[in-house]
């Protein structure tokens, strides 16, 4: 049976996908979680928003409330950068698995590697992916997996995160301030000392061979405040109430951008932590590139509620907690969490 560390570490391995042509039981998912992606006419379109449109803060903020994701176009990344980072990622999944393994991440161990979350330990099958995480300088684990060739990987997801931090402070303040929240009550996310936790996942989802049965993701919200994601395919599929699942429709100069729970807690539920999901194929290889960003690991956090929501009687909906508390109960509870945090 093992201890439950041993059962931690196993999932934390990929599969050799390359090497296996039927899918094992063990990655068979039930037919509720793969419920096919709506098909209707009527279909409603994933906002597409231009963030060099004069309205561009108002689109956004509608897009908070009514979808919790919009893709972003007139971002300022340079296409040739996005090629790059995709070039770098595929360059490392299609290292053999034994080269691989030795940047595993280890469960209580540093978050940074190969492999997948240790958070998986907790579903009940196994999914049709594999990662790698990178947080700051990627130089160690590349130097291992490239002795005589690393430096190209670590100079591309150097500067990637670092347009990519410029990026998600550009959005935030934007909608901190549309909300009408000042400067001084979040000030811990430009502060140094409270620098917020950010990480670059790169996600592979091999070319599956039942992808009906298969997930690459299951149905989950992000923890995050936001989540910026280069996916030059499709496979994402995002949840409206009222719809079903809906395909994002992949543009090759758009980044998707999603907000994650924490700023749904920030600002009292106003804006949506879009529920989303990952599906697979048979064909295609997909990478994936996803950009999180999260408030400092011990900060306390709560509802911004801005004055004039104050006057009118607005009352907080969720307790202040901390993002390593919020860890603990999204492992336990997953999509669910956070209607744990509610007063």
């Amino acid at each position: 049976m093992g201890t439950p560390a041993d059962q931690a570490y196993k999932h934390v391995i990929p599969l050799d996908f390359g090497s296996v042509k039927t899918m094992p039981d063990s990655f068979v998912w039930p037919e509720s979680e793969s419920d096919e992606v709506y098909s209707g006419t009527d279909q409603p379109s994933i906002p597409v928003i231009d963030l060099t449109d004069p309205n561009a803060s108002k689109l956004i903020i509608q897009a908070c409330e009514t979808w919790g994701i919009f893709q972003l176009t007139g971002h300022g990344i340079p296409r040739k950068l996005m090629e790059e980072v995709e070039s770098e990622a595929k360059k490392l999944f299609d290292l053999p698995a034994e080269q691989k393994l030795k940047t595993l991440r280890t469960p209580g161990g540093p978050s940074t590697g190969y492999g997948n979350p240790p958070s998986q330990a907790s579903l009940p099958r196994k999914l049709w992916q594999e990662g790698f995480t990178i947080m700051g300088s990627a130089v160690d684990q590349a130097r291992v997996l490239w002795p005589h060739d690393y430096q190209g990987f670590c100079d591309t997801m150097d500067e990637y995160q670092k347009q990519m931090k410029a990026l998600v402070q550009q959005l935030i303040r934007l909608i901190f301030k549309y909300l009408g929240i000042s400067e001084e009550e979040v000030n811990w996310f430009d502060d140094p000392a409270n620098m917020c936790n950010a990480a670059l996942h790169l996600n592979s989802y091999p070319p599956c061979p039942d992808p009906t049965r298969a997930l690459g993701l299951p149905p989950h919200t992000d923890s995050s405040l936001l989540t910026i994601l280069h996916t030059p395919t499709e496979g994402l599929q995002i949840f409206q109430e009222g719809v079903g699942w809906i395909q994002l429709q992949a543009k090759p100069d758009a980044l998707t951008v999603n907000l994650g729970d924490f700023l749904h807690i920030l600002s009292n539920g106003r804006f949506v932590s879009v529920l989303h999901r990952v599906m697979v194929n048979q064909k295609f290889h997909r990478i994936s590139m996803a950009y999180h960003n999260w408030p400092p690991m011990n900060f306390l956090v709560s509802p911004l509620l801005s004055k004039t929501l104050a006057d009118s009687g607005q009352v907080p909906k969720y307790r202040p907690i901390t993002l390593k508390e919020y860890h603990g109960i999204k492992a336990k509870h997953f999509q669910h969490a956070v209607s744990f945090v509610k007063t």
